[in-house]
């Protein structure tokens, strides 16, 4: 199923208007509730089959993309207030591990696409088969929109950003694993970045193992370089409690004027 909305009326991204985003790993969206102010949330472990639309009786809507079987697991969705709603021009669930929107602005059109990316131990093929969705994706996103990449992508980026700085700052945390170099890699392949806003750990950790003695940065949010100055935070907020061992990781998001640049025009 591709969705396409009647002619929208909404405009997501304004530069006056700051936006609040968030991805979560809520393990099921059965019991889920809603979820502080958030107006854009991308879920991840939905554990919902099929794929649709839901309206809930707050006025938020829901996009889900699960399996197509009748196993509740993986599953990924979208969740939006009513105002950004109605922006929505079009979407699509990929997979039960990918779904992209995409919104409505007169100053640039947002991408969002909600991931849940295989575990670390999981197959090599699994991994690729979901690099290369993910890939196609960006592929089709037209290259002057704002682009979101955001979920449990199950990625360690650690806290080396030798020959990654560019894409994480000084700002990971722990040691990276095979997923985070994958998710590296892409990022620097199509020229995206994330994971660079200066928090204390407990603030950047966004997995807690049921023991507490294991904490580690597995959900990420992405924005293409282009519009990387819209990105202005990205914080785990531990409060948030779903019953998941993931955190709420939220951010803020303002279109900014990108300057043009000019050639110096002073003679030689």
């Amino acid at each position: 199923m591709t969705g396409e909305s009647p002619i929208p009326i909404g405009d997501v991204l304004r530069p006056k208007i700051t936006r609040e985003v968030g991805c979560w790993n809520v393990r099921t969206l059965y019991q889920t509730g809603m979820y502080y102010k958030i107006e854009l949330l991308g879920v991840s472990e939905a554990r919902w089959t099929g794929s649709g639309s839901k309206q809930l009786v707050s006025g938020h809507q829901i996009l889900y993309s699960g399996r197509t079987d009748d196993h509740h697991s993986k599953g990924v969705a979208i969740i939006t207030t009513k105002e950004v709603h109605r922006s929505l021009l079009e979407w699509k669930p990929v997979s039960e591990r990918i779904i992209t929107v995409r919104y409505n602005s007169a100053f640039a059109k947002l991408t969002a696409v909600v991931c849940y990316a295989p575990t670390d131990d999981a197959e090599d093929e699994e991994k690729i088969s979901f690099y290369d969705s993910l890939q196609k994706v960006v592929d089709d996103t037209p290259s002057h929109d704002v682009l979101l990449i955001l979920g449990d992508l199950n990625a360690k980026v650690g806290k080396c950003n030798q020959g990654k700085e560019t894409i994480m700052g000084q700002q990971g945390i722990g040691e990276c694993n095979n997923n985070g170099e994958r998710l590296c890699t892409f990022c620097q392949e199509n020229d995206l970045g994330g994971t660079i806003f200066m928090h204390k750990d407990i603030h950047k950790t966004t997995w807690n193992s049921p023991d507490g003695h294991t904490k580690n940065q597995i959900d990420h949010i992405i924005i293409n370089k282009r519009w990387r100055s819209s990105l202005l935070d990205v914080v785990a907020k531990q409060g948030a409690d779903v019953g998941s061992d993931h955190s709420l990781v939220l951010a803020k998001i303002k279109s900014k004027l990108r300057k043009s640049r000019k050639k110096d025009q002073r003679p030689p």
